[in-house]
């Protein structure tokens, strides 16, 4: 088992004020944290607060508090996200980072005018450099440029510069090393564009994919660990990268699940390409590292649905932070056995469900589970479609075969 206890890694976040988010909802991340729920009840949103100071650090240019329209999320005005409701009397929207019980920071942001943002605070708690303790960094700080130490606005956040060591240095190593793949994944490509490989990857992975598997080529594990899950989900045997030239990567699959001659990715089903750049960042990822997946059923046939589980579970125990945003109830049970089997501990794997009530705002319920892989709070949703459904076609058959035999004795 590995030891997780001096690993640094984002734990929690919390989100008040941005679009359903109308109160404080707080999502706790395990190593195998599943998001899960109706739609609109606020599952994707939960992590584009993250995704915007992600977009925002990563900017080749200053774009302000915060990026609106960018790789990970789109935004063309505030109006679009910030929280909208009648006892509301002020515009602010909060994201609160914490890391274990060691330090946490929050960010509240504020509409200014029509079009405008403002970074109003940024609140630190814990210890960080030179012995600085917990504080609150305000607009008006930087304004005022206080003579004991210089306060800056740091793209997304405010920073007080001790010993020229910005306060937020670790915060924004842990943003920028998130891997998002996004539920609208592009269309399988003839030939990919090549792309640098190192410790960050701006914008969404995809764009490195073909690039990852290239630098796996020699002597890398990590290929035959992808061969290896694309066979587990019945969709191919192997998968080779092929230079074009400096500028270009040709993806190469073998055409049935078995070993088979080599065809291009686009020429295979559309599974393929789906369902690759979430193997590849989950084998990219080290230790402590987010790695956010929106959808990863996608395109994908139950059986492979469920063989997906332990290929989640396995980054979960290598270390990897996984956030699964899913409408898969075959996932989500795959998981369960997993964790009943032995192959995740329990403590790893927690369960948010989203809702929203009367209002139009979200909430949270938070599911842990026990070490038979039932959750507290099980959300009966999922569990009452399904048997509603499967009533249904019971009671279907049950008239239209009754209606034969009545039919039948006249």
């Amino acid at each position: 088992m590995i030891d997780e206890s001096n690993r640094r890694a984002i734990s929690a976040i919390s989100i008040k004020g941005f679009k359903s988010f109308l109160e404080e909802q707080r999502l706790e991340i395990r190593p195998l944290t599943l998001l899960s729920g109706v739609n609109s009840s606020g599952k994707s949103s939960a992590l584009q607060p993250l995704l915007l100071l992600k977009q925002t650090l990563e900017a080749p240019f200053d774009p302000g508090p915060l990026l609106l329209d960018g790789p990970h999320v789109r935004f063309t005005s505030p109006s679009q996200f910030f929280s909208r409701r009648v006892d509301q009397t002020d515009s602010d929207f909060s994201i609160y980072i914490e890391e274990g019980a060691r330090q946490s920071v929050r960010d509240v942001f504020r509409r200014s005018g029509d079009f405008g943002i403002e970074l109003v605070s940024t609140e630190f708690v814990g210890e960080f450099v030179n012995g600085v303790h917990s504080r609150t960094l305000t607009a008006e700080m930087v304004l005022e440029n206080d003579k004991h130490a210089e306060v800056i606005r740091n793209r997304c956040f405010l920073d007080w510069n001790v010993g020229f060591t910005p306060l937020t240095n670790f915060y924004r190593g842990l943003i920028l090393s998130l891997l998002h793949v996004p539920g609208l994944r592009g269309n399988p490509a003839r030939a990919y564009r090549t792309a640098a490989v190192g410790d960050h990857f701006p914008g969404p992975l995809e764009n490195y994919v073909a690039s990852l598997i290239l630098s796996w080529q020699f002597q890398d594990p990590r290929l035959e660990q992808l061969d290896n899950g694309l066979q587990a989900l019945g969709l191919t045997s192997q998968i080779r990268p092929r230079p074009i030239d400096a500028t270009q990567i040709e993806l190469l699959v073998s055409r049935l699940p078995i070993e088979s001659d080599l065809v291009n990715i686009a020429d295979v089903g559309f599974g393929v390409s789906q369902v690759l750049p979430i193997l590849v960042a989950l084998l990219a990822a080290q230790p402590g590292q987010l790695v956010y997946l929106e959808e990863p059923e996608l395109h994908l046939h139950p059986r492979a649905q469920q063989a997906l589980a332990p290929i989640l579970a396995d980054a979960a125990n290598r270390g990897v932070r996984v956030i699964a945003e899913t409408h898969s109830s075959i996932l989500l049970l795959a998981v369960q056995t997993l964790v009943a089997e032995g192959k995740i501990s329990s403590d790893k794997v927690m369960l948010h469900w989203f809702q929203r009530d009367a209002r139009g705002a979200t909430k949270v319920t938070s599911g842990e589970m026990d070490q038979l892989g039932a959750y507290g709070d099980w959300p009966e949703d999922f569990g009452e479609i399904e048997a509603a459904v499967e009533n249904r076609y019971l009671d279907a058959v049950e008239s239209k075969v009754f209606s034969r035999k009545k039919r039948a004795k006249k």
